[in-house]
């Protein structure tokens, strides 16, 4: 047994604890003079064996079985995720929430699964949570208690500590998998039919105007990168997002991303400050990672100013609340427009909706696909092109049972598409129950 553990403490948050205690110790003996002349791989020799050596003293008394796992975990506490590492290291886990020192949960296959991983108390996550965000050049304490940052592996965190988080420190970070889910493989995985990919590519190369939207984890980014792949590689296409996730293989790519303010609350750098200057940098396109405010309207300028073929996603339940919620950051933008006037532009901007949703059974499935055919006599004429039905759940199985479906509605793009040399068979939009 670990000599701080009692009977009221988890033998895990004792092993945390006593992790802890080493750790500062490991710290007051490096000399930061010399540690900084060390090549890297020496320094991480040198603190391994001082790891090694306290485990093995008399006043630690630590199972010769658990001293490998100390080493390695007190390793984790210097240069990695501490005592989540593996779980950083797992390909299958997609989200890991951390709601306090003895609370860590992950997603996986779209399910939520509480682990059995402890940290050691409130101050230890903290000095987790600040160790992390640190790297990324933030900082998180009282006077400042949130923060969202992109980790050095591409997964975004968002951290609240008290006063703010009533439980304790919070954190949620957002994983992505190393090898990307390519449009084949939601075919395969039944987050859509080939018929549904073969109008969305056409609709992509085609120069029409998408916008995605679905609730949070829903798989937005996704497919807007899934999309993405087929935006010809001859076009210059400028990304714009809070937080870098697309992945843009064309040669002719610029990567914008948003600035928080500094501790003195300036250098505050928004995405409508970057759609502003986007627009001064001759994009073919523009593909906005999330439209969160007045950043919209400055989107649909581009949409209707020469730059077809834009792309963004929006926070929403279905297509047609999307557009109350593009109306809705309009107003947000501070441009006092007339209903009428908002919605005449959002119809002349956009062609496309696409609705992907989480299902209860953690299942990702487009269940909407509509074309905003126009705006006539106070109404948007949006039409549902293909449709998912959802019947019920087969709980042996933990899969959805329904159907996805072609409305029998032809959209009216397909005319532009034809233009442009990219012909859609009509028979792919016929009345039907849909196969893969």
């Amino acid at each position: 047994m670990i000599a701080e553990s009692n009977d009221t403490l988890d033998p895990r948050q004792a092993f945390q604890r006593l992790k802890t205690r080493l750790h500062r110790q490991i710290v007051d003996a490096i000399d930061l003079s010399k540690a900084g002349e060390l090549p890297e791989a020496e320094l991480q020799k040198q603190l391994r064996a001082l790891a090694a050596h306290l485990c093995e003293q008399q006043a630690v008394q630590l199972p010769t079985v658990e001293r490998d796992v100390m080493v390695r975990e007190l390793m984790d506490e210097i240069y990695g995720f501490g005592p989540i590492e593996p779980l950083m290291h797992d390909p299958d886990i997609s989200d890991v929430l951390i709601n306090g020192p003895d609370s860590v949960f992950i997603e996986r296959a779209g399910k939520l699964q509480r682990t059995d991983i402890r940290f050691a108390d409130d101050d230890h996550l903290i000095h987790f949570i600040q160790r992390l965000v640190g790297r990324a050049g933030r900082r998180i304490d009282e006077v400042s208690p949130m923060v969202d940052a992109k980790l050095p592996d591409g997964s975004r965190l968002n951290a609240v500590i008290p006063p703010l988080a009533l439980r304790g420190p919070t954190v949620s970070i957002r994983r992505f998998k190393s090898q990307a889910v390519v449009i084949e493989d939601m075919i395969r995985m039944g987050s859509m039919t080939r018929d549904m990919a073969e109008f969305l590519i056409s609709a992509v190369r085609g120069r029409l105007n998408v916008v995605v939207s679905g609730g949070t984890g829903a798989g937005k980014t996704t497919l807007l990168n899934n999309l993405s792949r087929f935006i010809p590689d001859s076009e210059r296409v400028v990304t714009i997002e809070q937080t870098a996730e697309l992945q843009l293989q064309q040669n002719d790519v610029v990567a914008l991303e948003t600035r928080p303010p500094n501790v003195e609350g300036r250098g505050e750098i928004s995405q409508r400050d970057l759609l502003k200057n986007a627009l001064r940098m001759r994009p073919d396109r523009i593909v906005v990672g999330e439209a969160r405010g007045g950043e919209v309207l400055d989107m649909l300028q581009a949409m209707n100013t020469g730059h077809d073929g834009s792309m963004s996603t929006i926070h929403a339940n279905d297509t047609r609340d999307c557009l109350d919620r593009m109306e809705l950051m309009i107003a947000l933008s501070g441009i006092d427009l007339p209903t009428q006037i908002a919605r005449q532009y959002i119809a002349n901007a956009v062609q496309i909706l696409v609705h992907i949703a989480r299902l209860a059974t953690g299942e990702r499935k487009i269940v909407r696909i509509s074309e905003l055919a126009g705006y006539r006599n106070g109404e948007y004429q949006l039409e549902d092109i293909f449709a998912y039905r959802m019947t019920g759940i087969d709980r042996a199985a933990g899969k959805a049972m329904g159907a996805f479906y072609a409305t029998g509605y032809e959209p009216r793009s397909l005319q532009r598409l034809a233009n442009l040399g990219y012909e859609v068979p009509h028979a792919l939009f016929s009345a039907r129950e849909l196969t893969e």
